[in-house]
């Protein structure tokens, strides 16, 4: 499986720190290198190609979002900031996601989990498109419409698979089952849970109700609710 090639463009060294310990926990993605400002940056993107950037919005010398208005074809770009009244004119500029200050590694592996569910899907021709997936349940490979699910639930080593007929258990983790998930259709809302979009009925700060089941909210994740 091709690697994710990333940077880290951020000024302050304990958040590059942090990046970068990040990034090296995720099979899938390849540090090139980390700059303290977008000067730095560019002059890198003259010479190498990159996959995504996880972009500070204040730099010194040009600020993040000046930065990214001066890309022609920029790559996927993951903001880090402490500030949240960013966020619109973020994903104004097709930003694949914001993560907000102090962030922890859940928050940031689904942040680039969507980024390498999108380039699955680009790379998958239209025709090939599955809707449904197989999993092991007690020793049978069950087949589950992606349409018919309703939520999924994390049980330790094991996950719940809620559908509108039936419920499964299979020995897999929320990660693994979210990576193979079409990430438009579904939304990571808690640590233990995974929604359908299109069985939400309602939702308030706290808590998402799913054919008439409530599901909390996590406290990392409302954005993710925000930006439905």
């Amino acid at each position: 499986m091709s690697k994710i090639k990333c940077i880290v463009i951020e000024d302050e060294p304990l958040a590059v720190k942090v990046l970068v310990d990040y990034i090296s926990q995720v099979p899938f993605l390849e540090l090139q290198g980390a700059f303290k400002d977008a000067i730095l940056a560019t002059e890198f993107l003259r010479e190498h190609h990159t996959d995504l950037m996880f972009l500070d919005i204040h730099l010194p010398k040009l600020k993040g979002m000046a930065f990214l208005k001066t890309l022609t074809h920029p790559p996927a770009v993951i903001i880090t900031t402490a500030y949240h009244q960013y966020a619109v004119e973020g994903f104004d500029l097709n930003v694949k996601d914001y993560l907000l200050k102090p962030f922890d590694f859940e928050r940031f592996l689904l942040a680039v989990t969507k980024v390498k569910s999108a380039e699955r899907e680009s790379q998958v021709p239209a025709h090939a498109t599955k809707d449904f997936i197989f999993l092991n349940v007690q020793k049978k490979k069950v087949k589950v419409l992606f349409s018919e699910i309703v939520y999924i639930e994390s049980q330790r080593e094991y996950i719940k698979i809620v559908t509108t007929k039936n419920e499964y258990i299979s020995k897999m983790g929320t990660h693994e089952i979210e990576g193979l998930l079409p990430g438009n259709l579904f939304k990571r809302i808690h640590r233990s849970f995974i929604v359908s979009v299109s069985k939400i009925d309602s939702f308030t700060a706290e808590i998402v109700e799913v054919n008439g089941v409530s599901i909390p909210i996590g406290r990392g994740y409302r954005d993710v609710i925000e930006d439905l």
